[in-house]
């Protein structure tokens, strides 16, 4: 039954969710250079189709969790999931650069659900060290996505750059089937809230006013978004700088998730342990340390893998240590509307993301050197807001 299922088979059931996300942005960049082949594109146009679908994801998100806390969790699942399934086989069959801007925005319109309601549903599930704890579970394997997307896009890329996006629908039609049969419904039908704009407004309203939930939001988004840069871009920056193939991006993904899966292992094992406080002021010591010797790195030293991938590993130990501490603090704010919570802090962080796939990357991704003090400019301004928070003090 449902409800008996293991912490560890509700972890992995709610990472596979979050993992969509990744998936959709991560998998098809190895196939840019064939896209801009069979669909007559440019090396811009196909870095718009990262914006056409992080920009929709983003002002979904803030839907998302308000029409969970409505209709249910594992509804607002179904429709999400079913819908990008469809987008996904939409994607494959394009026959020009347009058409798959389309499909990628409805690809970004339905694909937040799962990461929305994963969040909204580990704190519904779990308390305290444990919620952390399982936090810290699900950042683990949602981390893996990254690393393992590309992999699997440039196998696909071996069949056709089509079969990428037929693999998205059968992930997406996998997870869906997981979470139908192994997810309790977490929102009974007399905790729902009318779902109308209005209501939506006024709650979001209230998120936004919270001046400590805007804190660690924009933290976590903003240090998210320091790492983030480097996958937005890889076909730049590993292709043109590095001089890898479109075969090799695992070079890039492997190192840095390894360094999101050990900050998510070590942030399990001092849930409970430590203090929150101190936890997250290591956490940014560390990623400040990686920052300072990244930028000395590419001014410094030749540009090569492993000098200018390294740091950018390194950073994410300190991102993902940080991550569940300040998450679960942003949910803990508004307990009684907390899928809206989720979806607000998923909404920030899409929206430093959308910023840097349309204005950011294109500025910067002109040498290492631009990326890495992109990635500084983000630490500093995630610090300036964390530094102001209760959890912080």
């Amino acid at each position: 039954m449902k409800h008996q299922s293991s912490p560890l088979v509700l972890s992995i059931v709610l990472a596979s969710l979050a993992a969509l996300a990744p998936f959709a942005i991560d998998t098809y960049l190895p196939a840019f250079p064939a896209l801009e082949q069979d669909l007559h594109g440019t090396p811009l146009s196909l870095q718009q189709s990262l914006t056409f679908y992080l920009l929709p994801y983003a002002l979904m998100t803030l839907w998302h969790g308000a029409i969970s806390d409505s209709i249910g969790r594992i509804t607002t699942i179904k429709w999400g999931l079913g819908v990008f399934v469809l987008a996904s086989i939409g994607c494959a069959f394009a026959p020009n650069v347009e058409t798959l801007w389309f499909f990628r925005a409805l690809q970004g319109l339905s694909g937040g659900a799962g990461n929305v309601v994963a969040r909204a549903m580990v704190r519904d599930l779990f308390e305290g060290p444990q919620a952390q704890r399982v936090m810290a579970t699900v950042q683990m394997l949602f981390g893996i996505a990254p690393a393992v997307a590309p992999i699997i896009g440039g196998l696909l890329l071996g069949i056709h750059w089509q079969a990428i996006f037929v693999f998205l629908a059968f992930y997406a039609a996998i997870s869906l089937l997981a979470a139908v049969k192994y997810l309790p419904e977490t929102m009974p039908v007399h905790k729902r809230l009318p779902l109308s704009a209005k209501q939506v407004i006024k709650d979001y309203r209230a998120i936004f006013s919270d001046k400590e939930f805007n804190y660690v939001v924009f933290a976590v988004g903003a240090n998210f978004a320091g790492f983030f840069l480097y996958v937005l871009a890889s076909p730049v920056f590993l292709v043109k700088h590095l001089g890898l193939s479109e075969h090799q991006f695992g070079y890039m993904f492997v190192p840095t998730v390894c360094g999101m899966v050990l900050g998510s292992y070590l942030a399990k094992r001092a849930a409970g342990k430590y203090a929150s406080a101190k936890v997250l002021k290591f956490a940014y010591l560390w990623m400040a340390t990686m920052v300072a010797i990244n930028i000395a790195v590419c001014f410094n030293l030749p540009i090569n893998v492993v000098n200018n991938i390294l740091p950018v590993a390194l950073f994410n130990i300190g991102m993902a240590l940080a991550m569940p501490i300040l998450s679960l603090a942003a949910l803990d704010r508004h307990p009684k509307i907390r899928g809206t919570a989720a979806s607000g802090q998923a909404f920030i962080q899409m929206l430093l993301s959308t910023v840097s796939a349309g204005l950011v990357v294109p500025i910067v991704w002109y040498a290492p050197s631009g990326l890495a003090i992109a990635m500084m400019v983000y630490l500093v301004f995630s610090w300036l807001m964390v530094r102001r928070s209760k959890i912080w003090q």
